[in-house]
């Protein structure tokens, strides 16, 4: 056997351009755009921890996959409107199985992958929690989750099965449903959504009709092409990076979650390596990281080039304009241009997204005295302090946004208030759950749970209402706080959780949790009473300081810090602090 026919040839990425007109989801339904992109030459490519592409999956061939998937589940005897839960690994078992489902009848509903946080009865809880909430008929996983998910669904009484050997099943020929685009296309869980979980349900229709606008909204073009490490168990990876590539036909390049997290300059690299590369997107925390492991003695221009990054989008969390100047200072001699930020806002509720910044206006921010947002008076002596609020962008197209008060009443512009939006993107409603729908949607408006204000047509998000620290009638955000404490020494952003507390007095209070990585006594007390000035400081009240051990403040599926499980956890004494003497 001669060397050639010993080695394989190195698989080749799907292209970025293609003969086939783009459509920018003008389909009835999620099953039609794939339809139409399989028509074409482009699709979803899969790269390995290193970003060496292991697997290029043309639109063609996962409709192909779909469909004996959609055919097995049939067989199964799965009906329209059953649920089928699937643990969403980026691959691309799961494209297959997702479209699979959509073809099928039924209603995928990506479940996420294990986390660093918790270990395994903590994702075996989550899971049976998410189970019972969406009542499938079928759980899908990746083999070698057989020891999690499959005891997950054997304590949920739910059928579990791997996806290996799921796809050795028969396939027979059979007539598949036809959708309707106001027929539910999948359920989407937020990333918060643990313990009391509300699984959106988005329909073919409102989908479809998003991943128009967002792409509108980005001016996505011929030659475009997108990488992704996001999630696609959130919204932002499910919908924006995996969703909109199928039916707005973009080639995608794909590395996994925990690739990302292990090297996070991998996904620079594959930004870098593919010149086609165009779009790509990050909550704030993933430009904090590459900023920071990117050394201060080498030049990025020697490894880099992010001189066609066209959209660096950024959403998913609070935008910061100080991570993003930071990673501009890293990366701009690799040609990364500050222009190319491109922030934007949206919900699961809302499918995706709500407003984008116009392509090219990068990151604006408007500074708003501390008084302004916390409702009170600049009546004491403290100097004025100043928080940066980041433009969030313009309303998509077919997106109304309106600021209101507590009781629903309109605010004008430049007043903060409560977010809420309407269009044909908005959620049908929380799955069998009408209480919590009815508590966020009136009239077909949908009250976001968010704050922020408008200005000339733009808007800005302060933070979330259910967040707020309210202390002696006065609001204050715990952004500010973690903020205020990450300038010390030694702390980063994700160290610090701020939240309320009512002490044994009955009074409100903040709690700030740092997490510290000293283990010295001496220095922890130092620390804690730094901490405590900082924050006295910056509120003019004294807090709760707790220093704990580093990786223990939990984070949603999306990576994001989630305050309400901290206070939860903290409150429960299930996080313990190191015992200081006061």
């Amino acid at each position: 056997m001669t060397t050639e026919m010993q080695c394989q040839a190195a698989p080749i990425a799907t292209p970025t351009a293609d003969a086939l007109p783009r459509r920018f989801a003008d389909f009835g339904t999620l099953g039609e755009a794939l339809d139409y992109a399989a028509g074409g030459v482009r699709g979803l490519n899969f790269h390995d921890p290193r970003g060496a592409l292991a697997r290029p999956y043309a639109f063609a061939e996962l409709r192909e996959d779909a469909l004996l998937a959609a055919r097995r589940l049939i067989a199964a005897g799965v009906k329209p409107q059953d649920r089928i839960a699937l643990v969403a690994e980026t691959s691309a078992e799961f494209a297959a199985l997702f479209f699979g489902v959509v073809y099928a009848g039924a209603w995928p509903v990506p479940l996420p992958l294990p986390t660093s946080f918790g270990g395994r009865d903590s994702y075996i809880d989550q899971l049976r929690v998410q189970l019972a909430s969406c009542d499938p008929s079928m759980l899908i996983y990746p083999p070698d989750l057989i020891a999690l998910a499959g005891e997950a669904a054997a304590v949920a009484g739910v059928t579990g099965i791997d996806w290996t050997s799921f796809a050795a099943r028969p396939a027979p020929e059979v007539t598949l449903p036809q959708a309707e685009p106001d027929q539910i296309a999948y359920l989407q869980y937020s990333s918060g959504s643990t313990r009391f979980p509300h699984g959106v349900a988005i329909t073919h229709r409102a989908l479809l009709n998003n991943l128009a606008a967002h792409s509108h909204g980005m001016a996505v073009r011929d030659t475009d092409r997108c990488v992704s490490w996001l999630p696609w168990y959130h919204d932002m990876g499910l919908v924006g990076c995996f969703l909109s590539p199928v039916a707005n036909q973009v080639s995608t390049d794909y590395l996994k979650t925990e690739d990302f997290a292990r090297r996070p300059l991998a996904w620079l690299d594959l930004i870098s390596r593919n010149e086609g590369t165009t779009l790509s997107y990050s909550p704030t925390f993933g430009y904090d990281i590459c900023a920071r492991r990117i050394s201060s003695q080498t030049k990025a221009s020697d490894r880099f080039d992010l001189s066609r990054w066209r959209v660096a989008g950024n959403g998913a969390d609070m935008i910061r304009p100080d991570v993003m100047q930071a990673f501009v200072d890293a990366f701009a001699d690799a040609g990364f241009q500050a222009g190319a930020f491109l922030p934007s806002y949206g919900l699961a509720e809302a499918t995706l997204a709500v407003s984008i910044m116009p392509p090219g206006e990068g990151i604006r921010v408007e500074l708003v005295e501390e008084t302004e947002l916390s409702g009170a008076h600049a009546n004491d002596d403290r100097p004025q302090r100043f928080r940066a609020i980041v433009n969030c962008g313009k309303p998509v197209r077919d997106m109304e946004v309106a600021i209101r008060q507590e009781n629903g009443a309109p605010l004008p512009e430049r007043a903060i208030g409560k977010v809420w939006c309407r269009g044909p993107s908005v959620m049908v409603g929380y799955f069998r759950d009408p209480a919590a729908t009815e508590a966020c949607m009136t009239d077909g408006w949908l009250d976001t749970g968010d704050m922020g204000y408008m200005s000339d047509g733009y808007l800005y998000i302060v933070g979330r209402a259910k967040d707020m620290i309210i202390v002696n009638g006065r609001n204050h955000w715990p952004q500010d706080i973690e903020w205020a404490v990450e300038q010390l020494p030694g702390f980063k952003s994700g160290d610090i959780a701020a939240f309320a507390i009512t002490t044994p007095g009955g009074e409100e209070t903040p709690a700030v949790l740092v997490q510290c990585r000293s283990s010295d006594t001496a220095e922890r007390s130092r620390l804690r009473d730094a901490i405590r000035e900082r924050v006295r400081s910056v509120t003019g009240m004294n807090c709760v300081i707790e220093l704990i051990p580093p990786r223990t403040l939990p984070r949603t599926s999306s990576g994001k810090l989630s305050r309400a499980k901290a206070r939860n956890l903290y409150l429960a004494g299930e996080i313990k602090p190191y015992d200081i003497a006061a």
